[in-house]
Parts: C-alpha cells; structure tokens; sequence
C-alpha cells in the first residue's frame, strides 16, 4: 500500500540536539522548533498506550524531515530503528491522503501490519503506522489532515 502525497522523511534519534546539528549547512534555513509530546496511541490490538516524544521538524524544499527522540515508546516503535553508528537513524516515510474513511478501510484489507493509530475523529490529525521493515525495510505513515492544518504544518 503505497498512495498520497509523499512528504516527510522520519528519523530517530537519541538526541534530538545531535540530529538536527546534522541539517546545520545542508540546506537547513532556521532554527527548528523543538516540541515535548505526550500522545496516545492505539496498538495492533487495539490498546491505547502512550508515546512521549520530543520532536522537531525541518522543512527543505518540499520534504518534511521529522527528527524524533523517543522518551518513552511503550510499543518499541522507534526502538526498531537499528543503529548505523551515527545521530539519525531512518525510520519512517510519510504520505498525506485526501480521504480518510476511504484509505483506513482499504488498510484492513490489505498485507502490511498495522504498528500504531491515533484517530481523535472529526477534523482532528489521523495517523497511522504501518510496519513495512520486511518489505521496505521501514514504517509507512499515512496522514490526514484539513486543508488548513496542512497550511499551518508547511509553515513552520
């Protein structure tokens, strides 16, 4: 399952300051903001958990890098990440889908494990993982958002 709008790359890290040292003269314009994150999420099964994270994003050309440090990772999402010997560990590609109920109803029926879901239902952000590592050798994330906050997120 691979459809919408192709437009960040995820990394891990264990420290958040060390990775975005590394987008410092590399096309990097700004300083990012760096935001702690309390969030809940469904597992495969079904239980909420929740993911603190800190995060931060770069935006250069029209590729969102996201750069996350795992704080607490009740569902070893981000632990997945093997180590390379350096401060950014590649972990995710994410896609932006125009219609939700469309999309996450093709996704039970499809072949790639369901890792992780926030869906807060109305106009709120949806996002899920799916655990693409033997096919791709990564996590897919789908998101979707308005119009609007899709306007708020490419200006930052």
């Amino acid at each position: 399952m691979l459809e919408g709008q192709l437009y960040q790359l995820g990394f891990v890290c264990d420290n958040l300051e060390e990775g975005i040292a590394s987008f410092r003269d590399r096309g990097m314009t700004h300083e990012p903001h760096i935001i702690e994150v309390d969030q809940p999420v469904n597992g495969p099964d079904g239980r909420e958990v929740i993911n603190k994270v800190r995060l931060c994003f770069i935006w250069i050309g029209d590729i969102q890098y996201e750069l996350i440090q795992a704080i607490e990772d009740p569902l070893g999402i981000y632990a997945n990440a093997p180590s390379n010997g350096g401060p950014l560990r590649f972990h995710q590609v994410c896609f932006r889908v125009k219609d939700w109920a469309d999309f996450r109803k093709r996704v039970d029926e499809q072949d790639l494990p369901l890792a992780m879901e926030r869906d807060m239902g109305g106009d709120n952000l949806k996002f899920l993982y799916l655990d693409g590592r033997k096919l791709f050798g990564h996590y897919l994330e789908y998101t979707w958002m308005t119009d609007a906050a899709w306007d708020q997120i490419r200006a930052m």
